[in-house]
C-alpha cells in the first residue's frame, strides 16, 4: 500500500518539475515575495522547493511538498563547523517577514515565507471580490430599499474596477515612462486582457445615470469565479469548507464556461438596452457609443471572443431570416453596421 500511495505523488512531482514556470506571471510575483538570503536564493534545490510550493498552491493542492529540513540543513552545514553559526544567517530574513515569529531553526526560516504569502495579491483579490459579490447580491435583491440598492449598485462596479486595476498593476506594472510611445506599448499589452475589459465595463456604468441591475450579471459571475478558485485552493482541507462550500465551489469551477456564456449574453443584451435608452429621458449617446466600442473589443479579444462570437452567431441565425422575409429594407443599414463592426 505504501507503493500505491507513492506512485501518484511521483507523477505529481514529475508534473511539477516539468511545469513552465517562466511563462506564468504568478511565479515571478510569488518568487519576488520570498525573503531568503542571497546565497540560498542562488541554490537550485531551494528554487526547486519553492517551485513545488508554488505548484501546490496554484496548480495542484494535492501535491505533497516535503520540508527543507533534509536539503537545507545538510548543505549549509558543510561550510559551518558548528550549529551555533546557523541561527544568525536565518534569523535575519525571518525578522523581515514576520517579527513575532519565535526564533527556532533554519528550517522554520525556510518554511516561514510561504505562510506570509497568505496576504499576497491573491488574498487581496479574494477579499475585494467577496465584498463585491455580497454588495452586488444586495443591489439585485428586490426587497432592499431603493436608495440602498442604488448605493450597492455603484459600489459593486467601483469594487470590480479597483480589483481589475489592481490585477493589471500586479501583473503588468506601470508604463516605463510617461510619454506617448511608452503608453502605446503599455496599452497594447493590456488592452486585450480580461481585467482591462472589465475595468472599462465598470467605468461605463458607474458613471451612468441609468440603473440597470441586468449589468451586474457579469460582475457577479466574475466575483464568483475568483472567490471559488481561492476557496478551493486555500481552504480545501477545512471542515467548514467541506461541509458547506465544497459542493457549490465544485459546481462553479466545473461550469465556468456556462458562466462565461451567461456573461456574454448579458453584455450583448446591455448593448441593445442602451440603444433603447436613447429614446428615453435618460439617454446618453456617448455612453452608448463607448459601450458598443467595448462590445467590439470583446468580440475580438482572445479571452472573450469565443463566447461573444457564439452568441452573435445565434442572434444572426435567428434574426437574419426574419429580416429577409419581413424587413428587407434593413439589409443596407445592417451591411453598413457590419462593415464598421469588422473594421
Amino acid at each position: 500500500m505504501g507503493e500505491e500511495r507513492e506512485d501518484p505523488q511521483k507523477l505529481k512531482r514529475i508534473a511539477a518539475a516539468s511545469y513552465d514556470y517562466e511563462n506564468d506571471p504568478r511565479w515571478a510575483d510569488y518568487w519576488s515575495n520570498i525573503l531568503i538570503p542571497p546565497h540560498m536564493a542562488s541554490r537550485s534545490d531551494v528554487v526547486d522547493h519553492f517551485k513545488r510550493k508554488f505548484y501546490q498552491r496554484y496548480i495542484d493542492p494535492d501535491l505533497v511538498v516535503e520540508t527543507m529540513s533534509s536539503g537545507s540543513s545538510s548543505q549549509p552545514a558543510r561550510p559551518a563547523s558548528s550549529s551555533a553559526r546557523t541561527p544568525p544567517t536565518n534569523d535575519q530574513p525571518r525578522s523581515r517577514s514576520t517579527g513575532s515569529t519565535a526564533r527556532t531553526s533554519g528550517t522554520s526560516a525556510a518554511a516561514g515565507p510561504p505562510t506570509s504569502l497568505r496576504w499576497d495579491r491573491q488574498t487581496i483579490q479574494f477579499s475585494v471580490n467577496a465584498w463585491v459579490f455580497v454588495v452586488a447580491v444586495l443591489a439585485i435583491f428586490p426587497l432592499v430599499p431603493r436608495h440602498l440598492s442604488h448605493r450597492a449598485y455603484r459600489l459593486s462596479f467601483m469594487g470590480t474596477a479597483c480589483s481589475s486595476l489592481y490585477s493589471l498593476y500586479s501583473l503588468y506594472g506601470k508604463p516605463r515612462a510617461w510619454n506617448l510611445p511608452s503608453l502605446q506599448v503599455y496599452f497594447q499589452s493590456i488592452i486585450a486582457t480580461k481585467d482591462f475589459i472589465y475595468f472599462i465595463y465598470c467605468l461605463t456604468f458607474v458613471t451612468s445615470h441609468l440603473f440597470l441591475k441586468f449589468a451586474l450579471i457579469p460582475v457577479l459571475c466574475r466575483a464568483l469565479e475568483h472567490v471559488t478558485k481561492f476557496l478551493r485552493r486555500n481552504f480545501n482541507r477545512s471542515s467548514l469548507y467541506r461541509k458547506y462550500l465544497e459542493d457549490p465551489c465544485v459546481w462553479v469551477d466545473s461550469n465556468t464556461t456556462t458562466l462565461s456564456i451567461l456573461s456574454s449574453q448579458a453584455e450583448i443584451g446591455l448593448g441593445f438596452l442602451l440603444i433603447l435608452s436613447l429614446f428615453s429621458w435618460h439617454r446618453n449617446i456617448v455612453q452608448t457609443f463607448m459601450y458598443w466600442q467595448l462590445l467590439k473589443l470583446m468580440y475580438q479579444a482572445p479571452v472573450t471572443a469565443g463566447y461573444h462570437q457564439s452568441v452573435w452567431n445565434k442572434i444572426g441565425r435567428t434574426v437574419n431570416p426574419l429580416i429577409q422575409r419581413y424587413a428587407p429594407f434593413l439589409n443596407s443599414p445592417l451591411a453598413a453596421a457590419q462593415r464598421w463592426w469588422f473594421r
